[in-house]
């Protein structure tokens, strides 16, 4: 084994940086990018949505047009079991969970399912369990209110 194989790398080469000419490493003239279009030039940002100037989904489906159109629509939060032994409540609700940054405010519900191990009892209101969930919750003499 040589001496030259043992020398720590003191520099990095850079990333090949499209569009700036053929000393860049990344070829010349096109640079990857094609020939001509809106996705060759500088600076260029289509929109995930943009169909090419056709109408877009967003407009072809009436209900489901204006801002909210990329959000789900009913969004459901779901908890672990060992997400419960984090809080240190006994009583869970909906509000709390979103008081105690657990889930994010934006959610409408939740649901525990079972995953991970539940060392304390806790009394669920509100909130959507799983059936094996609501097995270990009851066995450990909690309680479920719909």
């Amino acid at each position: 084994m040589s001496i030259l194989s043992l020398i720590k790398k003191i520099t990095d080469k850079g990333a090949k940086r499209l569009g700036r000419g053929y000393g860049s490493g990344k070829g010349g003239h096109t640079s990857s990018r094609g020939q001509k279009g809106q996705k060759s030039r500088t600076g260029s940002k289509v929109p995930l949505w943009f169909e090419g100037g056709s109408l877009p989904l967003s407009k072809r489906i009436p209900m489901w047009r204006g801002k909210g159109r990329f959000k789900s629509l009913h969004p459901t939060a779901e908890l672990t079991l060992s997400d419960l032994n984090k809080i240190e409540l006994t009583d869970i609700t909906l509000d709390s969970l979103k008081l105690n940054r657990v889930i994010d405010r934006r959610f409408k519900k939740a649901k525990v399912i079972s995953k991970g191990k539940l060392s304390k009892k806790v009394n669920l209101k509100g909130i959507g369990v799983s059936e094996s969930a609501k097995k270990e919750i009851e066995a450990l003499g909690g309680t479920i209110e719909n």
